[in-house]
């Protein structure tokens, strides 16, 4: 598979629009190559740069039970537990304990981070419920991984 955005290359700058210092939206990401026999798609965003900070990988988004019809998620994807939009996908817990997305914003002249949005195709749907975190989501798609994907942009405050 192969996960692409509009708003910036792999291995870009991710614009302020969706930054912590900028509307705080969730970029418009796009996937093709689905492998045969997907049945729904789960995506993780975090920013393993955090663990000199926060002594642990921050979580930005944790969405899950993406019905396999669906090629991307749009920009502004709503944060509450369930998104009507994309078949009732599910949502978990950030770093900062909300449901959706919240971009970056790392410590001001901590330098640059990076933050890892990674698509995985499953065999199956999730019986997770909405608010999980990312330990519980990573258990629940033990077994059912098809395939994945990864784009990485980066964010500095200075």
């Amino acid at each position: 598979m192969k996960l692409t955005s509009p708003s910036f290359q792999h291995n870009g700058r991710i614009p302020a629009k969706h930054t912590g210092e900028g509307e705080d939206v969730s970029p418009l990401l796009k996937w093709e190559g689905v492998p045969p026999g997907t049945k729904s798609f789960a995506l993780i965003c975090d920013d393993p740069d955090a663990m000199s900070v926060a002594g642990r990988v921050w979580d930005h988004w944790l969405i899950w039970n993406i019905p396999a019809t669906v090629t991307e998620l749009p920009e502004n994807v709503v944060k509450s537990e369930t998104v009507a939009a994309l078949g009732g996908a599910r949502q978990g817990l950030n770093g900062w304990l909300r449901i959706g997305y919240n971009g970056p914003m790392p410590p001001p002249g901590h330098g640059v981070h990076h933050y890892h949005f990674k698509l995985y195709a499953l065999d199956t749907t999730l019986s997770l419920p909405p608010r999980a975190t990312k330990k519980q989501l990573l258990e629940a798609m033990k077994g059912h991984v098809l395939g994945e994907a990864e784009l990485v942009g980066t964010y500095e405050r200075k």
